[in-house]
Parts: structure tokens; sequence; C-alpha cells
């Protein structure tokens, strides 16, 4: 690996604003090294995850709505081939062509964010940015929302769960071929919360070859579309999990659940020695981002450094291999809130730049 952003900041993703010109100033002026598309869920249920990311799967009738549910309608008697013109379309697009790929897009009334932030980077070029960051949802944390007809949750049928993996697979691939028409480097983030399902007996038989299988699908076609991949999860997990598999940034929430890195050390110090970076979500994504100030954040994570360095993780390599970010995504907060959180990310990230050797 060579990406090495030294304290650089980025965001998560969403923000809790209808009207695109607030979100892309606010992620400008915090975030001007590596801006990310402001997903909006406040503009609507089309800003969900169905619409957003499994939009292909909606029109080619394999997933369905029925009364208030999205099924995989498997009782379909022309399943079958509704089964093969996906994996005609995929097999397509995975080999390059791409109006295929066009298959996988956003639709445009789903992503509004998304094509603003390609026609600001139209109108304005892409001033200061070193990188451009794109986010997508994970094929656990949406195989565990959707079920088939039947009641059964997707990710524990291996045909819904292909068609999951290759739809976000193919997504990822298509994100960073627009993302990528400004010249810049692209990061993508996978939303991922329900990696916590690996190792809890509620779980059992999700099993840790078929999260890294999954998870690897998609890192996959993200470096063959020439993308950096990472994963955002505002949860305490197993971190070898992501230690193991094939990306280049692990995500958390540093401010509730920094201490669940340590009893994974051992696993950390292969991952930062391959080039592996760390995002640090160090800022409150509640209301103690009030409470907070740039100097009592930084204090916390020197107090996490600290520790790590004790069990033998280089410092230096942390400072280096560090993104700052805040703690989850803000969608759903205050307007004022969001703001205050945005800002404290670039204050913190200033602090730990100028301790970067």
């Amino acid at each position: 690996m060579n990406f090495i952003p030294r304290g650089m900041a980025t965001g998560i993703g969403s923000l809790p604003f209808k009207d695109t010109e607030t979100a892309l100033k606010l992620i400008k002026e915090n975030m001007p090294q590596a801006p990310h598309w402001p997903q909006l869920p406040q503009l609507g249920s089309d800003e969900g995850f169905v619409h957003q990311f499994l939009d292909p799967l909606v029109r080619m009738g394999l997933l369905e709505k029925r009364g208030d549910r999205v099924v995989f309608p498997v009782d379909a008697p022309d399943w079958p081939d509704r089964l093969t013109e996906f994996y005609t379309v995929f097999m397509d697009a995975e080999s390059g062509d791409p109006e295929a790929l066009a298959t996988f897009a956003f639709p445009a009334a789903s992503a509004t964010g998304f094509y603003a932030f390609l026609e600001n980077l139209r109108q304005n070029g892409t001033g200061p940015a070193r990188y451009l960051k794109g986010h997508m949802t994970g094929p656990l944390t949406v195989g565990f929302q959707l079920k088939d007809e039947r009641g059964r949750l997707a990710y524990y049928q291996d045909q819904q769960r292909d068609l999951l993996v290759k739809t976000l697979a193919m997504h990822a691939s298509w994100q960073i071929s627009e993302l990528g028409k400004f010249g810049l480097p692209v990061i993508i983030f996978m939303d991922e919360p329900a990696v916590r399902v690996y190792g809890s007996s509620s779980y059992i038989t999700v099993t840790r070859e078929m999260v890294l299988a999954d998870l690897n699908t998609i890192f996959a076609a993200i470096h063959t579309a020439g993308g950096i991949a990472g994963v955002h999860s505002c949860d305490a997990i197993d971190w070898s999990v992501l230690y193991e598999s094939d990306l280049e940034i692990v995500n958390l929430d540093i401010y509730q659940y920094g201490e669940s890195l340590l009893p994974y050390v051992k696993e950390m110090k292969p991952y930062l020695e391959r080039g592996g970076v760390m995002a640090w979500g160090i800022v409150p994504t509640f209301d103690k981002a009030f409470e907070e100030d740039a100097e009592s954040l930084l204090q916390r994570l020197e107090e996490l450094w600290a520790e790590l360095s004790k069990r033998g993780v280089d410092r230096e390599m942390m400072l280096r291999q560090s993104l700052i970010t805040p703690a989850c995504g803000t969608g759903l907060l205050e307007p004022a809130l969001a703001k205050r959180i945005y800002r404290l990310t670039r204050e913190v990230s200033e602090k730990v730049k100028a301790l970067c050797p």
C-alpha cells in the first residue's frame, strides 16, 4: 500500500440537510483534501439503501415490495429467468462493458448528493483535494435486513447473498468510475456495522470464511477499478477480521469503542506494517460534541495511542497512517450538531497533521 494520509480529515457520508449546497459547503470547508459526496436521508425513503445501492435487483424483479416489506420473490414462476438476466448483465459489467456497468448506477432520484457532488466538481474543479471519497452499504448489513418471501434472512441463503455481493461489487466499480473521471484517487468506505454478528452466539452459522469471502469480493472490485477500500463500523467488533481482509482502511467510533482495539493488537501490527490505515473516528456524533474541543479529543487519541504503543504498535506509523473522521454519519442529527462535528473533525485533523513525522 502507498496510501499515507498523515492525519487527513474525511467524513463517513450522511448529513442532515435537505439542500445539497449547504452539505457541499460544509464538506469543502472542513474536509478539503478528501471530500466526500453527501448522503441526505432527510430527503426521504428514496435515499435509503434499497433504492441507492440495490436498484438493479429491483428493476430486474429480484427484489419486490410486498405490503410493507421488500423481499426476494424466489417463489415467482419466472425467477430463473430473472436470475439469468442479472448474471448476464453482471458478467458484462465485470468484463468492462460500460453500458452494463451503468446498470449498477445510482438512480438520479435516490442519490441527490452524489450527483450534486459531481456537478460541483465539474463546475469548480477539485481544488485542494487529493482524494475523492465515496461510500456504500455492506453485504452483511443489507443481508440481515432483507428476507425472502418466506421470511428467511437473505444472508443465510447462498443465492440471495451472492446477488447482494455481486450487486454491491459492481456498484462500487461504477462509483469509482464516475468519481475517477476527475483525475484523483478514489476512496470507498463500506458501511458495515453488521460485521459484529461474527462471533455472536446468536449468529453461530456466520463463519469467518463467509464474512471474509464476501468483503474481499467487493474489495477486489474496488481495487480492480483503481480504488482504495475501507470499512466503517460504529460498534465494537472482532477487528482481526478486517485486519485480515484485503482492505486499506479500518474506520471505527474511537470515542466510544477505542478500547475495543486493544485485544487485537497482535493482528493490528502486521496490518499497519503492510501499509494499512486507521481512520480514527474520534469526534462523537451525539450531544457530547458540544462539550468537547479539539484539544480534549486529541488527548483521548493520545491516551489510546500511548496504550497501543505500550503493546508494541509503532506510534510514528500510527500517525503517518491515520485519517481523522467523525465517529459515525450525521444524517439523523440536528444541523447545528452536524456542523459542530465537522468543524471539530477539521480541528483535530490539523493537530494530528502537526504531530506527523
